[in-house]
């Protein structure tokens, strides 16, 4: 695992430098997937891009910290025993530092629904298909800068990796671990090409985001289970993830029957 890469004489995250590749590659797929709209050119996939891309950093920083609201309660009544710049360090480097996926992935759609409401493009029925395609494609990139960084390890198996002189994580080294992380960008790559190939063939139009909340919530809720790192705000026994992943799978079951009934009932012919 390498967490860090020296460019130029400095060391820079590689998770960085995947997120960011991540979303340079999901910039040019959706330029490819809606290149056909009128009304839509570049500047808008490049506006959205970055409107989602800051709403991914919040969200994913918010959800990260709703997993650690014991740790911060706790600082916030020991307050007293910290300066104020000690007390920040806590709170944005421990408690807040991190990101949660599905909380950068509702940021991300938080921001694109706030862009598509008060943008002058419209087409918001397209990009929502856009966003649902490339989430799973960015998340490859996202998982593979986890394993090099050596987060969101795997538990401790005989099939997996070992890691030496990960001095960002140490609880990785010298543990074989289960390679979770790539198990799960293979199944985001999946996911992908499942989504582009229905977008291509024009199916399921306007619904691609309701089929990425029936494949990749069974994904991450199994895959949770292979999680070996201790940060996984456990309720009712099962983590915050696994919650959401439900809650979303949830969510596609009754859009589902509603959107079955609607056209039954449109269906019908008038007495």
């Amino acid at each position: 695992m390498y967490p860090t890469i020296e460019i130029f004489g400095k060391e820079i995250g590689t998770y960085s430098i995947c997120a960011i590749a991540g979303l340079f590659v999901c910039a040019i797929v959706a330029f490819f997937l809606v290149r056909e709209k009128k009304g839509l050119c570049i500047d808008d996939i490049i506006v959205t891009t970055v409107f989602i891309a800051i709403g991914m950093f919040f969200g994913g920083h918010i959800v990260y910290g709703i997993t650690n609201i014991p740790g911060i309660i706790g600082l916030f009544k020991n307050a007293s025993d910290y300066t104020f710049l000690q007390f920040v360090i806590q709170l944005f480097g421990n408690y807040l530092g991190g990101m949660v996926f599905y909380g950068g992935f509702l940021g991300g759609l938080t921001a694109l629904a706030l862009t598509c409401r008060y943008s002058q493009f419209g087409h918001a029925d397209v990009m929502y298909d856009m966003y649902a395609v490339c989430t799973p494609l960015f998340h490859v990139f996202g998982r593979i800068g986890c394993f090099l960084g050596g987060c969101c390890y795997g538990v401790e198996c005989s099939i997996g990796f070992t890691a030496h002189g990960n001095k960002i994580n140490p609880a990785v080294n010298d543990v074989n671990r289960f390679p979770v992380q790539l198990v799960e960008a293979g199944c985001n790559l999946i996911i992908f090409a499942v989504l582009f190939v229905l977008h291509r063939k024009k199916k399921f139009r306007q619904r691609l985001l309701i089929i990425y909340f029936y494949l990749y919530p069974v994904v991450r809720f199994i895959l949770e289970f292979f999680r070996g790192d201790e940060i996984r705000g456990f309720l009712f026994g099962l983590s915050t993830s696994q919650i959401i992943s439900i809650l979303l799978f949830v969510f596609a079951m009754i859009f589902t029957v509603i959107e079955l009934n609607r056209r039954k009932t449109a269906a019908k012919p008038a007495e």
